[in-house]
């Protein structure tokens, strides 16, 4: 596979700059939020519930408006709700930052959320027709290393900064927001995929995407991959607190590095690995798999109820955290060219965004019940249940889009159109 430098080049300079873009997104978001909950409860005095609710609420505004964001996409073009999303977020930061009164918080907080459900469907619909059916993967490969290294370098640019001041990483976070919707303003082409669907009116769109069968099962059967890898934030931390007490602190922020390595150095390797050996489809059945085999380790160090030495959990956990990673930089690409495949590329943002909506409830009903079972055997000492329990997820995930592939419902429904400019 080429390097991220030469994979990176080899695209036209629309794909080029929206990976640039997702970087500074990315950077901007995780130097902020990894941090606002104890600038909430600590400098601002708030109530638990108050903090849990600016949060909440952030996290509901993105993941039930995604299907709104890309349906704004497929009727007005990719670049206006990038560049409104990129607006709405400056102006969300800047007040977190400046703000103290819940009302204004919560607000404040609700706009950064509909933001991202502004532009993650648009970018992604934006990337997928300008790299063209034949490089889809190897652009969301590349994509994904751009990505994963704002995760990576964000919150430690946050914690320099949070040295002086909340409000200025707040700041700086809206100023880059700020100069990202200036520059995608004047270098990013405005563009809309032919079959948007604007000429009929959204209802007819939505019906149009809630018809597509192949579409609606496959994100189903995906939901289970969102959910294990939702876990580096959930059951993986737990873990690690479980093992190392406090102590589990530094261990979680070691797993979080080590996710984001994985993807960061891997990625581009392990797509090239796997489509020069596997189809698109069979690629995704293994990703998932091994998705779900990472949890293996985990339930057999704690299948005794003997207490688990430290190296060993450690070795453990980071060995759950090295294969969820992989397994899910596998799976990515392949899955977002799977769901452009299956929109026919027809209303790709508006297919896009139901389809993060699906995996945005599918975590909350998801975490909702690892953390019941969680709880349930921390009493009775059979953690190993909880690791069980997510491998298994990871099995079914992998057998069900097996299934859809073996019956024919992974093939694209239509010809794809060609984009073109507006």
């Amino acid at each position: 596979m080429k390097t991220l430098w030469t994979s990176t080049r080899s695209f036209p300079p629309a794909v080029r700059l929206l990976m640039a873009n997702q970087f500074a997104i990315n950077l901007a978001f995780y130097m902020l939020m990894p941090y606002l909950a104890a600038h909430l409860a600590g400098e601002l005095g708030l109530a638990a519930w108050a903090v849990g609710l600016v949060l909440g609420v952030r996290n509901f505004s993105q993941q039930g408006m995604f299907l709104v964001g890309g349906t704004i996409a497929d009727r007005y073009g990719y670049k206006a709700p990038i560049m409104a999303g990129c607006l709405l977020r400056t102006a969300g930061f800047a007040l977190l930052g400046v703000v103290d009164s819940l009302p204004v918080l919560v607000i404040a907080s609700a706009a950064t959320g509909f933001a991202g459900a502004l532009f993650n469907p648009a970018v992604r619909a934006y990337l997928a027709a300008e790299a063209g059916e034949a490089r889809r993967v190897e652009a969301f490969a590349t994509f994904n290393v751009y990505y994963q290294a704002g995760m990576l370098t964000g919150p430690l640019v946050g914690l320099a900064l949070l040295a002086a001041d909340f409000r200025l990483v707040c700041l700086v976070a809206a100023g880059i927001f700020a100069a990202l919707t200036i520059l995608q303003g004047r270098s990013l082409p405005a563009r809309r995929a032919a079959g948007s669907g604007r000429e009929s009116g959204v209802l007819v769109q939505w019906r149009t995407v809630a018809a597509n069968r192949p579409f609606l099962l496959f994100s189903l059967a995906m939901i289970g991959s969102y959910v294990l890898a939702f876990q580096v934030y959930l059951a993986l931390p737990l873990a690690a607190g479980e093992a190392f007490g406090k102590a589990g602190t530094k261990a979680t922020s070691l797993l979080f590095v080590l996710s984001a390595a994985v993807a960061v150095a891997g990625q581009l390797r392990l797509t090239g690995w796997a489509k020069g050996r596997w189809s698109g489809e069979q690629a995704l059945v293994r990703g998932l798999a091994l998705m779900g085999l990472a949890f293996t380790p985990l339930a057999l160090v704690t299948a005794s109820r003997n207490p688990v030495p430290g190296a060993v959990a450690l070795a453990a956990l980071a060995g759950a955290v090295i294969a969820l990673s992989a397994g899910s930089a596998v799976v990515y690409p392949f899955e977002m060219d799977t769901v452009v495949s299956l929109s026919g590329n027809r209303l790709v943002a508006t297919h896009y965004g139901l389809y993060n909506t699906v995996s945005g409830i599918g975590i909350t009903l998801g975490n909702l019940a690892t953390g019941a079972l969680w709880d349930y055997a921390r009493q009775h000492q059979a953690l190993w249940l909880v690791w069980t329990a997510l491998a298994l997820t990871g099995g079914a995930c992998a057998s069900a889009v097996y299934t859809l592939a073996r019956t024919g419902r992974l093939t694209a429904p239509r010809p794809a159109p060609q984009p073109v400019m507006t």
